[in-house]
């Protein structure tokens, strides 16, 4: 599997590179089925050794659902940067990716063979719910270059992402959310600890 750094110097010239992070907290039981989406989409990935364009898909797929959830948004946060160097800007996705699989519960959900299928009728659901999406896209993405801590604003940055897809202007890709495992559940207390980038939305 190449680094992102790899994928990222395949490109020549001076091209203007756009990296940024998008944090969205989503809360009550209704949220539970976006963890279905995640894991598939986080199992896909895997699958396919990273192929940008199954992670782009992917992609597309989880900003849809979060935009069919927007009842659920409680709030947002985003960081980023444009940068002309790929080496920089494959640094930057790195450094991004490094600390989101660092947040609390965000290990993914890997398949042990051990469950049973009755398990899951007993564990609890989750109130909270973390997204976390780290992206590179080529060029400028004003509706993503903004403060996107606003219902109208983070929406219209999800649907930029989409567009990115489909213009094949992603460079590198990754997602990842917290809790990540059926049963672990992310308090309100724990919310504020490890995610304190967060602004109500």
């Amino acid at each position: 599997m190449s680094s992102w750094r790899d994928r990222l110097n395949q490109f020549s010239g001076k091209s203007r590179f756009m990296v940024c992070r998008l944090f969205i907290h989503l809360a009550g039981d209704e949220v539970a089925p976006l963890l279905g989406i995640l894991n598939r989409a986080g199992r896909d990935a895997i699958e396919s050794e990273g192929d940008l364009q199954v992670l782009g898909e992917g992609l597309v797929e989880v900003c849809q659902s979060l935009l069919q959830y927007q009842t659920y948004w409680r709030s947002a946060a985003n960081e980023g940067d444009a940068v002309w160097n790929e080496g920089e800007a494959g640094d930057y996705v790195n450094e991004l990716f490094t600390d989101s699989a660092q947040r609390y519960l965000s290990a993914p959900e890997l398949e042990t063979g051990t469950e049973s299928p009755n398990d899951e009728l007993t564990l609890p659901v989750t109130q909270n719910l973390i997204v976390m999406i780290t992206i590179a896209a080529e060029g400028e993405v004003p509706e993503l270059e903004t403060d996107l801590a606003d219902l109208r604003a983070l929406a219209t940055g999800l649907k930029a992402i989409i567009n990115l897809q489909y213009q094949e202007r992603l460079r590198a890709i990754q997602i990842h959310f917290s809790p990540s495992r059926l049963g672990d559940e992310l308090s309100s207390d724990q919310l504020l600890e490890f995610y304190p980038e967060l602004i109500p939305l």
